[in-house]
């Protein structure tokens, strides 16, 4: 959050300096600035795309405590049961039925690249070696959030959201994953509003 703050007052902060020394200098000068002024727009609209995504964030690490995982399944490709898009997913087991795993995709391509790169299958082993320990925060059946562990292991870093995104018409709910009332009551204050229980 905080690196994404200093990346919306740089990126907002440059184009009204640039603009200030455009005014005040010769006219060639502006060409010098103009892809600038150009993309600096474009990048303050990213930073502030994020905000929404780090409040969900901070909803799923109030209401579920961290966990690491190791050797999850994971992949890019493309789930059938899956609706709606997906850029990479991960399967943790079901809290009511460790047999049963449920995959969680990415929902969106922002901030994916350095997770597509170590998930990808011809992958480097120093790549993939980075993400066979990742830290989980959430519940498989609605919504969560992965991390990978620091240099040294001991905090979480390079979150992502990943939510459950299965299609309704496949024949599943959430009672059938065990989920109870309180289990959809703690979804909801994660920030998920499941239409069928």
């Amino acid at each position: 959050m905080v690196m994404n703050i200093i990346g919306l007052i740089g990126w907002s902060g440059g184009w009204i300096g640039f603009l200030w020394v455009s005014i005040y200098t010769p006219n060639w000068v502006v060409w010098l600035f103009m892809p600038y002024f150009i993309y600096a727009p474009y990048r303050v609209l990213t930073q502030l795309k994020y905000f929404p995504t780090a409040f969900l964030m901070l909803r799923i690490l109030r209401t579920y405590p961290w966990q690491l995982e190791r050797d999850v399944d994971r992949g890019l490709s493309k789930r059938p049961e899956v609706v709606a898009k997906q850029y990479g997913w991960f399967e943790f087991p079901n809290p009511a039925n460790n047999g049963q795993q449920l995959p969680l995709v990415f929902p969106d391509h922002l901030r994916t690249e350095w997770w597509s790169r170590r998930m990808a299958p011809r992958a480097r082993p120093r790549l993939k070696a980075e993400i066979e320990t990742i830290w989980f925060a959430g519940d498989p059946r609605f919504i969560g959030l992965v991390a990978a562990p620091s240099r040294r292991g001991k905090a979480p870093r390079r979150l992502h959201v990943v939510e459950q995104r299965i299609d309704v018409q496949s024949g599943w709910s959430f009672a059938d994953w065990g989920a109870t009332s309180d289990d959809i009551e703690r979804g909801r204050r994660a920030g998920v509003y499941p239409v069928h229980s």
